[in-house]
């Protein structure tokens, strides 16, 4: 039985897509960000660092295994799958994972750090000049990436577009994609007209990120 420990405007939904994806069957338990954003410590009886997703395997046997990291997650249930959404030919593979871990690896970060100093009064207006631009240099290549290919492994949907759905559809609310990246909008559009896309926001609740 795989259970997702789902945390509201997290990460978590990326998980949630991709098993309505797999068509494999699961169990949420939800949990919901305090007033100050963080997470709860119910996560912490879970798995000590209290992140979220974590993926619970319970075998017939009653074994657990317990998951934490989103690339990871997305690698585990694509092979319990058969491979389903994964790369569909092996010259798409080393996108496929170049783009499975790019997302958290190195566009997150930015963004982060740039949700970061936005909150700090003077001092933050001008970390920000200077941290746009590598978000920019960010975005600008996944607009010429997506310009020459409707999924970030080929020609069809992996789970490299599921990792890459949550900073991109963070980047958008924020407000920092540009009318000039017409191929990343068009993708955007393209996943959230996904009917297991939809079943899966319906499943996890309100999630600010998919305006």
């Amino acid at each position: 039985m795989l259970i997702v420990h789902h945390l509201n405007n997290s990460r978590s939904q990326r998980i949630l897509w991709l098993l309505e994806e797999l068509g494999l069957g699961y169990e949420i338990r939800r949990y919901r960000r305090s007033s100050d954003m963080s997470a709860p410590k119910d996560l912490n009886a879970i798995h000590p660092l209290g992140k979220s997703p974590i993926l619970e395997d319970v075998g017939e046997n009653g074994q657990r295994c317990i998951l934490i990291e989103t690339g990871a997650i997305c690698e585990y249930l694509v092979e319990r799958a058969d491979g389903r959404f994964g790369p569909n030919a092996a010259i798409d593979a080393l996108l496929y994972r170049q783009f499975l871990h790019y997302a958290e690896g190195s566009v997150m970060p930015v963004l982060f750090a740039l949700l970061v100093v936005s909150k700090i009064p003077i001092l933050g207006r001008v970390a920000t000049k200077r941290i746009q631009p590598m978000l920019d240099t960010h975005l600008d290549f996944i607009e010429w990436h997506l310009a020459a290919r409707p999924w970030f492994a080929g020609d069809q949907i992996s789970a490299a577009d599921v990792m890459m759905s949550f900073p991109l559809e963070a980047a958008n609310v924020r407000g920092t994609l540009a009318e000039d990246r017409p191929a990343i909008t068009a993708w955007l559009e393209r996943i959230h007209a996904r009917p297991a896309y939809i079943n899966a926001l319906e499943k996890g609740g309100p999630y600010a990120f998919a305006a």
